[in-house]
């Protein structure tokens, strides 16, 4: 599709959707009035910079069903937050909806490069978490033959794979990590299974990371995107060429814009990502602010896909550490780590406030040779990672280096901050 008809595309669902809302949602109403927005009056997706920005609070604050565009009749699924950091946020589907969710997730599926004929392991949780089910309805959409054993249990995981020859992976980069080392405690060689592609998502993740996952599993790790208010995975997702995410521009708007100014930040610049939907019919979001911190690729891919694509997610502006009056992002830590021999794919970073100074230390797993050797040693490697995290991030941080197996391990989205500062 040339860019002119995508947009004119659109450009009308833009319209359809404003309407939708601005009729059958209150809270939309409300702000359109607040701000003498008539969406009749839109012929121009360049108009979309006047409608309001939705963020996760207004989710909260019209808990459960206050969104919902369409009788709650016509809603054949409901999907929720975990509500960790406060209510939960709830999202419904129309039949059509997940039509075209399985349909979007089968595309992201197949610019990945898995086909009908792949097993699909997911080992994503499955229950009010998008993710599971998510990719589930689109590998059966795609044809594939699909395993859904859900999140834990990482031995019988394994076990499954090599009996069922799986081919497809979905999970967490972080619990692709931990499969791979319970396959050394196992004893399994990854390149006698049938694994060759791996689909992760959920947390932001590095290119370092994605190095580690493809030498431990033997496989060709892509990174998917998606988030449970806009509809879940299917958003955008890596081909095979792994240098950006494909977004599917027929059902998302995307703008990037400047988290303090909220103005758009200039082509290429990294900012926070905004999504409109524009097929949405039970659940349509507005400008809904992702947090997430990306940019734009408009160069066209050499797979030949025609929609843009985005960086992979760098962090987020509320996973943003500001330390000392520096912006750190935990990912960047990651990438140092991960790049230095001897370290393990394990990590922590706390954060402390002594005497009213900020403190991080990252406390990082090492391999059992380095962390019994003589002091010598650890003591080169702990100033290594030093000078390596102080060229990064601009600030000193301290680093202690403990044994494997030592930090918790998560089987969803890992947790690696401790902030213990008192505020």
């Amino acid at each position: 599709m040339s860019r002119d008809d995508l947009e004119q595309l659109q450009l009308e669902r833009l319209q359809s959707t404003l309407y939708r809302v601005g009729t059958h949602v209150p809270f939309y109403r409300k702000k359109f009035a607040e701000l003498k927005v008539n969406y009749d009056d839109f012929k121009s997706l360049d108009d979309l910079r006047r409608l309001p920005f939705t963020i996760k609070q207004d989710l909260r604050d019209n808990y459960p069903y206050g969104l919902f565009a369409v009788p709650q009749r016509d809603i054949v699924r409901i999907h929720s937050s975990s509500g960790t950091t406060g209510l939960a946020t709830v999202v419904g589907y129309s039949r059509n909806d997940l039509k075209n969710w399985s349909d979007l997730v089968a595309r992201v599926l197949t610019g990945a490069g898995v086909t009908q004929d792949d097993v699909i392991q997911i080992a994503f949780g499955y229950g009010l978490f998008t993710g599971g089910f998510g990719l589930h309805y689109g590998a059966e959409r795609l044809g594939a033959s699909v395993i859904p054993i859900s999140a834990g249990n990482t031995k019988r995981q394994i076990q499954i794979m090599q009996d069922f020859k799986t081919t497809a992976l979905v999970c967490t980069p972080s619990y692709a990590l931990i499969m791979a080392d319970t396959m050394m405690e196992m004893g399994v060689n990854p390149n006698g299974l049938s694994l060759r592609v791996g689909l992760f998502g959920a947390e932001p993740w590095s290119e370092a990371m994605r190095k580690e996952i493809n030498e431990k599993l033997g496989i060709r790790a892509t990174d998917n995107y998606g988030l449970s208010e806009v509809m879940g995975p299917g958003v955008a997702g890596e081909c095979e060429e792994c240098n950006g995410l494909h977004i599917n521009e027929d059902h998302f708007l995307m703008e990037i814009i400047d988290p303090e100014t909220l103005e758009p930040v200039a082509p290429g610049e990294v900012g926070e990502l905004v999504v409109t939907t524009l097929t949405k019919e039970a659940f349509p979001m507005i400008r809904y602010r992702t947090r997430d911190l990306t940019r734009l690729i408009t160069e066209q891919c050499p797979c030949g896909r025609t929609f843009n694509r985005m960086q992979r997610i760098i962090g987020r502006t509320d996973d943003m550490l500001i330390i000392k009056g520096v912006n750190v992002f935990p990912i960047q830590i990651e990438s140092v780590l991960f790049d230095i021999e001897g370290t393990q794919p394990h990590y922590q970073i706390i954060i402390e406030r002594i005497n009213h100074n900020d403190q991080i230390t990252v406390e990082v797993e090492v391999n059992e040779a380095i962390f019994f050797d003589q002091v010598r040693k650890q003591r080169e490697l702990m100033e290594l990672i030093k000078s390596r995290l102080v060229s990064e991030l601009g600030i000193g941080v301290n680093v202690k280096l403990v044994e494997e197996k030592t930090l918790q391990r998560s089987l969803g989205k890992s947790q690696r901050v401790v902030d213990r500062r008192e505020l």
